[in-house]
């Protein structure tokens, strides 16, 4: 796979896009997005699932992380409140696999700057809605809200969005084919971001 390289409109923030392009219906349009809700579906595996993601994060489990992704799963953090597509303009994060082993060996390295001394995080998930299932094929749309509190060198930051997940039915839990993060203040000027949101 290729990639390209491409400068953010804002100052400091470099993305790197996959070359490959998926459907453009994998992708969620936050703009047109109305949010249903199916009734008689247990919600608790799919809650239980998305905490236990997001701990992961919070203990900097990063590759146990990775490892909750199918083989073709992405990542997504648009960089604009209406962003539809990826591909057309840049992203604080759109990482496939390959970029997430990069952002990881990176993390791990002993003098990367950016993250000495580390991140501490705290997230919070609310709000679980199954909004589509294929039961038939172990496909699902869960949509949420997420808050995630960042420490480091004496300042705190707050990102707080709606997030996507398309998740696969395995035969204990689940995979993440998409997790997409809509920041509600995506389109601010960010100091530097390391760590999954």
């Amino acid at each position: 796979m290729r990639w390209l390289l491409e400068p953010n409109i804002r100052p400091g923030l470099i993305i790197l896009m996959l070359q490959t392009k998926m459907d453009q219906n994998f992708f969620i349009s936050a703009e047109d997005f109305v949010p249903s809700g199916l009734a008689g579906i247990d919600r608790e595996p799919f809650e239980l699932f998305l905490i236990l993601e997001a701990r992961l994060l919070d203990l900097r489990k990063f590759w146990d992380w990775k490892n909750l992704y199918t083989d073709e799963g992405v990542y997504w953090v648009p960089a604009s409140p209406n962003q539809k597509d990826p591909y057309k303009e840049a992203s604080l994060f759109f990482d496939d696999a390959q970029l997430m082993t990069t952002r990881f060996e990176r993390l791990e390295h002993p003098r990367i700057h950016i993250q000495t001394p580390p991140s501490r995080t705290v997230h919070m998930v609310s709000n679980v809605i199954v909004e589509t299932a294929d039961n038939e094929a172990g496909e699902y749309l869960i949509s949420s809200t997420m808050s995630m509190t960042e420490y480091r060198q004496d300042t705190q930051r707050i990102f707080s969005g709606y997030q996507f997940h398309r998740l696969v039915k395995t035969k204990d839990s689940f995979q993440i084919r998409l997790k997409q993060v809509n920041l509600v203040n995506c389109d601010s000027a960010f100091e530097a971001m390391a760590v999954p949101i």
